[in-house]
């Protein structure tokens, strides 16, 4: 994708099923529709998500970071993000790990983000 966040790992599966990228497309399309409860941009083109990984049976690992570490949401929004994965069609499971380094940066951002702030 032209505008992924910097910093994102997003490995490919080693022999990906038939399905696979449009099963990590539908993915990122739900981390898309979750947003920073503080900064009106999504947590993916904020940067937030630094490991996406989807096996072959649909089971998705990620690891995302906060904005800050005294962030109110800190022990609540893993499970919103779980919950907008879990949703999409073809996930069997998720799991959200919370994690704090590397810190959090606006240089993280998608340049999609950056124009929707105006910071570009």
């Amino acid at each position: 994708m032209a505008d992924e966040p910097r910093g994102i790992d997003l490995r490919p599966l080693d022999d990906p099923p038939h399905g696979a990228e449009d099963l990590r497309e539908r993915v990122v399309e739900a981390l898309r529709s979750v947003y920073d409860p503080e900064i009106p941009v999504n947590i993916y083109d904020l940067g937030l998500i630094y490991r996406l990984d989807i096996d072959s049976e649909g089971k998705v690992v990620i690891d995302m970071t906060l904005t800050a570490p005294g962030c109110p949401v800190a022990q609540t929004f893993p499970c919103t993000v779980e919950c907008a994965v879990k949703a999409v069609e073809g996930v069997k499971d998720a799991r959200v790990e919370l994690v704090w380094d590397p810190p959090w940066s606006r240089d993280r951002m998608s340049e999609a983000a950056l124009l929707q702030l105006g910071m570009l």
